[in-house]
């Protein structure tokens, strides 16, 4: 547009009449052909390729791509998935022959995990979170050459939704980053809808190609086994005190806003908080995260205003997405993104769990007590920025393993961010909460140091076993704001 500084716009040249625009149809976003379509991306040693999780461990897509890229005999791509589960172990080869150099995920278990904790991945491995991952990609920090986007559903021209498709999953809000910044979207779908398919939740104007598939996978592998209330006494107690606590905060009360995650423990806070919230007359303003039919049921019943959901955890989530216009979808970005407002700063009361906390109240959700890594952030970091109050739930002991450590194995959230503690022997306040401290003994509540809880634990237990590792670093752990806040090393088999 250089003729918008001519001070002559005569000297503009206008098209003759034979040069005139015809109508015509653009040519199809259409293939079945995964070799052709690859080929025609022009996929070079190095690409960065990305991938949602929202099939979670039903996930096709990932593999059948990455073995692909593996056949053409494409080497050392940096693989920028925003979750990775055990259905992914096939790719444990792709790691080892270095098709796959680097990772960058908020997320990864079992024995892909494994793997790269043994040293088989060339390259490193960044783990960031829900939020850091948006951030990320939208300042382009991260330069994807390739997303490809899992769908549900599209149609002839790339319109994705999420709760259409035979294997309907629900929101998509992790891919809307990579669909908006990656220099080319192919749409990978088995579910081939009329135009237009609604409601989109990634638009034609973004999607360049569409490679239709048998199945992109099974949507029964979105539930992870974890979205049942515990029925254990101890963890029944936790949920008990944990409502004290939330009452205790004065959070409690119309306009509330929360989240927990799909564990046992959290699930019960949450059907405790729906009972108190219905005793109370409280209506909170919403509900956010990834969602959950304990959550929907909540919605239904008029407890809170609205859900904001990034990812549905079970089938009644991606139902109760269909039917209620107070179910509302999110990017990744908003939900968590430090450099925009996001959902996150706006939420009272979250919910989270541990694999470890030490005595400065940094916590570990990345690696298992065998330092694998076996977890990653998520939206915990995210969340316990935001909120107003962060809540940690954990039984003292897993395994007959303790709780609570001098050092966390890897730094997942940081102790600065992490509010309460709450364990069946005791509540533990971060002594920076000092407004926390004097509300909960004002109620009385069974306040006691972490370190004085650590010795108690160790009494009963001993210390933990420390990890055998070699002085390799594998892997970082990311802050959401981009900094790096610890190291992972590699551990001996």
């Amino acid at each position: 547009m250089d003729y918008l500084n001519k001070d002559n716009l005569n000297t503009v040249k206008i098209i003759d009449k034979s040069d005139y625009p015809t109508k015509g149809q653009k040519p199809s976003k259409i293939t079945k052909d995964i070799v052709e379509l690859l080929r025609s991306l022009d996929i070079q040693d190095g690409a960065v390729l990305s991938f949602h999780h929202h099939l979670r461990n039903g996930d096709k897509v990932l593999n059948l791509i990455m073995k692909e890229v593996q056949a053409l005999g494409i080497k050392d791509v940096t693989l920028v998935a925003s979750s990775l589960f055990p259905a992914h172990s096939e790719l444990i080869p792709l790691l080892k022959d270095g098709t796959i150099k680097n990772i960058v995920t908020s997320y990864i278990s079992g024995p892909l995990g494994e793997a790269i904790s043994h040293g088989e991945l060339k390259g490193h491995i960044i783990m960031q979170s829900h939020g850091g991952r948006a951030r990320s990609i939208l300042n382009g920090d991260i330069n994807i050459d390739v997303a490809f986007i899992t769908s549900p559903s599209s149609d002839d021209k790339g319109n994705i939704s999420g709760v259409n498709g035979i294997n309907s999953c629900g929101s998509l809000g992790y891919a809307i980053a990579d669909s908006m910044m990656a220099k080319k979207v192919v749409a990978v779908t088995d579910s081939l809808m009329p135009y237009p398919n609604y409601p989109a939740d990634i638009t034609e104007d973004y999607v360049d190609h569409i490679l239709l598939v048998d199945s992109i996978g099974l949507k029964s592998g979105i539930v992870s086994g974890t979205t049942m209330i515990t029925k254990d006494p101890i963890g029944l107690k936790i949920a008990k005190d944990t409502l004290k606590v939330m009452e205790a905060t004065g959070l409690l009360k119309d306009g509330m806003s929360y989240q927990s995650g799909a564990g046992g423990i959290s699930l019960a806070v949450t059907s405790f908080l729906r009972d108190y919230m219905i005793e109370n007359n409280i209506k909170g303003s919403f509900a956010s995260g990834g969602i959950t039919g304990f959550l929907t049921d909540m919605l239904e019943e008029g407890l809170f205003d609205c859900l904001y959901d990034v990812q549905c955890f079970d089938l009644q989530a991606i139902e109760s997405l269909k039917k209620n216009a107070n179910h509302l979808r999110m990017s990744g970005s908003q939900y968590g993104n430090p450099e925009v407002s996001a959902v996150v700063d706006n939420l009272d009361i979250v919910i989270l769990g541990a694999t470890e906390i030490d005595t400065d109240f940094n916590v570990n959700v990345t690696t298992g007590s065998h330092g694998l890594l076996m977890g990653g952030s998520g939206g915990h970091q995210d969340t316990a920025a935001g909120s107003k109050i962060s809540i940690i739930v954990s039984k003292l002991f897993s395994s007959r393993i303790p709780l609570i450590k001098d050092k966390v194995d890897v730094i997942t959230t940081p102790g600065s961010t992490v509010d309460v503690l709450v364990t069946e022997r005791g509540i533990c306040v971060n002594p920076l909460r000092e407004d926390l401290i004097s509300k909960f003994k004002e109620a009385k509540l069974n306040v006691i140091d972490i370190k004085d809880l650590k010795g108690y634990s160790e009494r009963i237990m001993g210390k933990a076993k420390n990890i055998e590792k070699t002085d390799r670093i594998i892997g970082l752990s990311e802050y959401r704001d981009g900094s790096i806040i610890d190291y992972i090393y590699e551990v001996k088999k």
